[in-house]
């Protein structure tokens, strides 16, 4: 008899702890409401009302007719492509550097990665401006030393993009990779040397595919990041590299067409929900495969 009291009694108390526990995301599921959902769904209701305020799919009819909104969405993913690998290029390397130092020491040279998050991006892009533009100081050392004995130009088009976009995204990069090397136990390593597999065996058996979330991590930020970037192509590119934000900029300066921005920032969004997801899938695919391979 006391048997159905005391079950009761457990789940009117399972009952009150999954309402304490709603009460305790709420506030953090408003905010992501008010903050996420309320902007991207008026995005949506702006996308689909024309000029004269009706229902319609006129802006994304002038996105597929016109050719100029495809080579920009081309730019798009290209430059941020582009600035991924290098910064995977460049970032790999340094973050295991940094791993296989002493911490303290590797700390001190963190300071170094992290000291461009302290500028503010305007100041970055315009030190970049002044360095690489024809009289800048990289071109006139270039000729002073004889490099080479015209200007080149490495500002206001693909290349100086790059560049500061480069410079901008490696922290993002490093951070992540850098603390995923960094709680790699090295007796793993130890025991695949005992084992009789190379400093390149170990590598790429071992040590690789445990810091393979790390390199994930940060290369999914960079790309997602690049998509969205506005200051650094503008001021670099010089109008010749046009990505989405800056055309997004364009028809609201310019011309005060919400719709049409509306438009390219539904279809950006989408794009990069898509490939995100498609990354995701395809690196479990590629670790599944990979464990099974070497096992």
């Amino acid at each position: 008899m006391t048997a159905l009291p005391n079950a009761l009694a457990l789940q009117r108390r399972a009952r009150w702890e999954r309402l304490g526990l709603v009460s305790l995301i709420a506030p953090a599921f408003l905010l992501i409401l008010l903050t996420m959902l309320v902007p991207v769904s008026w995005l949506f209701y702006l996308s689909v009302l024309s000029d004269a305020g009706a229902f319609s799919l006129e802006h994304y009819q002038r996105m597929w007719d016109q050719p100029s909104y495809g080579r920009t969405f081309v730019t798009t993913f290209k430059v941020s492509l582009q600035t991924t690998v290098i910064c995977i290029l460049l970032g790999y390397p340094l973050a295991y550097f940094l791993s296989e130092l002493p911490k303290r020491m590797a700390t001190l040279c963190m300071v170094a990665v992290l000291l461009p998050l302290w500028t503010s991006l305007l100041v970055r892009t315009y030190a970049w401006l002044v360095l690489l533009q024809r009289k800048g100081l990289i071109n006139n050392w270039g000729i002073e030393l004889g490099l080479w004995d015209e200007p080149l130009t490495l500002v206001h088009n693909l290349t100086g993009t790059l560049i500061g976009m480069v410079h901008v995204m490696l922290p993002f990069l490093v951070l992540p990779l850098y603390s995923a090397m960094r709680a790699i136990d090295r007796d793993y390593l130890r025991a695949a040397a005992n084992l009789g597999a190379g400093p390149l065996r170990r590598f790429w058996l071992v040590f690789f595919p445990l810091a393979l979330p790390g390199l994930i991590t940060g290369t999914l930020i960079i790309f997602i990041l690049c998509l969205g970037f506005y200051v650094t192509p503008a001021v670099l590119g010089g109008g010749k590299v046009i990505m989405v934000a800056g055309r997004i900029a364009n028809d609201i300066e310019l011309f005060f067409n919400w719709g049409s921005a509306s438009a390219l920032g539904v279809v950006l969004l989408i794009l990069t929900t898509l490939l995100i997801f498609g990354a995701m899938r395809l690196a479990r695919i590629g670790s599944a495969l990979f464990n099974r391979r070497e096992s």
